[in-house]
């Protein structure tokens, strides 16, 4: 029985000793993070940017500094992923090379994040507790947001131009059934009678030319959204979001002003394997001018769209309860 032990105690202490050795070996394999340098920072007023790098610079900045914990393989190879995706959808520290508008539009996509709690990450927040926000913080934030477009009440300019196009989204081409539909660089083509389809949502963005949203789908999709079948959207789903400028008034009115835009998602997984089977196209102005120079820009979107998970990567549908996602709602 003794020998019985000693050699259990033996293999014991091989075991444990094969497992210090790989767990030191694993420290100095596998991806780590690292800071590149600081060349066009974020430009902010102070309180601003003061709430952003505790809450967020760990992760969409090259001024990341990970907890000792999170220097410690496997866990750093984690953290390593995640700066890395964060990083890719947009990064502090590189962020004055955007346009004023892409500036806009991240900025309102971090608020929204923050108000669907989905940002920063319960897991972050666990382990920095300075990384919560208060109720003051997310206050800053949305007035910061706010103050990057802010309202130009009966806007006689804006007036001019919806009446112009007599505010309405009135086809004025593709009249004829031979003429070519304008197609995206990643293959999606413009949709001449989604007016004909079923409308499941409407919305307003205050921010990014200020507009208001009337989403259609596809009787593919629009027997998903009742069915609460979008986990994942069924192939041949087409979603359709109009987009007008708005027109405001002081006693809170909000009227569509100049048509904007069409947006488009496809389901087809074959032709969008990266993209969780979703293809993207937007069409600009009363022309239809396709969005993108090549197909690149489908991921771009798509990263935008990684937000609403929870709904099949679609913003604005109707949940079951009768409720509306919370991102895009502020």
């Amino acid at each position: 029985m003794q020998k019985l032990k000693s050699i259990f105690s033996k293999a014991i202490y091989r075991v444990l000793g094969v497992l210090v050795i790989v767990f030191i070996g694993i420290q100095f394999i596998g991806p780590s993070v690292s800071n590149p340098p600081v060349t066009h920072p974020f430009k902010a007023p102070k309180d601003v940017a003061e709430i952003l790098k505790r809450a967020c610079y760990d992760c969409h900045s090259n001024q990341t500094n990970p907890s000792w914990e999170s220097r410690v393989a496997p866990f750093s190879w984690v953290v390593a992923s995640e700066v890395q995706t964060a990083r890719s959808r947009f990064n502090f520290s590189t962020f004055d090379t955007l346009t004023p508008a892409q500036q806009q539009g991240f900025v309102w996509e971090m608020v929204n994040m923050v108000l669907d709690h989905k940002m920063p990450l319960p897991s972050y927040t666990f382990l920095h507790s300075s990384a919560r926000l208060s109720s003051a913080d997310v206050n800053v934030l949305k007035d910061y947001a706010r103050s990057l477009n802010p309202s130009v009440y009966h806007d006689s300019a804006a007036i001019h131009a919806a009446a112009i196009e007599d505010g309405a989204i009135a086809e004025t081409t593709f009249k004829d059934p031979k003429e070519a539909l304008p197609v995206a660089a990643n293959g999606v083509s413009y949709v001449k009678d989604f007016r004909n389809w079923q409308v499941i949502s409407t919305t307003n963005r205050f921010d990014n030319n200020r507009s208001i949203r009337v989403v259609y789908a596809n009787p593919v999709a629009a027997a998903a959204v009742r069915n609460n079948q979008v986990k994942p959207w069924p192939e041949g789903s087409v979603i359709v979001k109009v987009v007008w400028d708005i027109i405001e008034e002081k006693n809170g009115d909000i009227l569509p002003g100049k048509f904007n835009n069409v947006q488009i998602m496809e389901k087809d997984s074959k032709r969008f394997k990266d993209s969780q089977g979703w293809g993207f196209a937007k069409f600009n102005g009363m022309g239809r001018v396709p969005y993108g120079e090549n197909a690149s820009f489908n991921r771009a979107c798509f990263n935008c769209h990684k937000a609403a998970g929870e709904t099949g990567y679609v913003f604005n549908i109707p949940l079951p309860n009768g409720e509306l996602l919370a991102v895009n709602q502020f």
